[in-house]
C-alpha cells in the first residue's frame, strides 16, 4: 500500500506530464480544481480514470466520476487513499 505522500507525489507527475506538458510553473496547488482552471477537460477526466486503474490497480466505477473525487491533487490524492483502505 501506497503512502499518502507517494500517491501525491504520484498524481502531481502525472498531471505535470500528460496536462501541463512537463511545465512546472503551470503546476496548480494541490487544492486548485482542474475543470475550472482549465487543466483538465471532460476527455482528460477519461484519462485521469485510466490512469487510476493502471497505477493505482482501482476500479473507478460511474457513480466516482463526480468532482469530489477527481477534481484536483487533493481531491484524487484522498479518493485513492479511501479506495485503497476499503479494499
Amino acid at each position: 500500500m501506497k503512502t499518502e505522500m507517494e500517491i501525491r507525489t504520484t498524481i502531481r507527475q502525472f498531471v505535470l506530464e500528460n496536462f501541463l506538458m512537463g511545465d512546472t510553473s503551470s503546476m496548480l496547488k494541490d487544492g486548485e480544481s482542474f475543470v475550472a482552471t482549465g487543466t483538465i477537460d471532460s476527455i482528460g477526466i477519461l484519462e485521469v480514470t485510466y490512469f487510476l486503474e493502471t497505477i493505482f490497480a482501482l476500479q473507478v466505477d460511474d457513480r466516482d466520476l463526480v468532482p469530489e473525487n477527481l477534481d484536483s491533487v487533493n481531491n484524487l490524492t484522498q479518493y485513492v487513499l479511501r479506495r485503497q483502505y476499503a479494499a
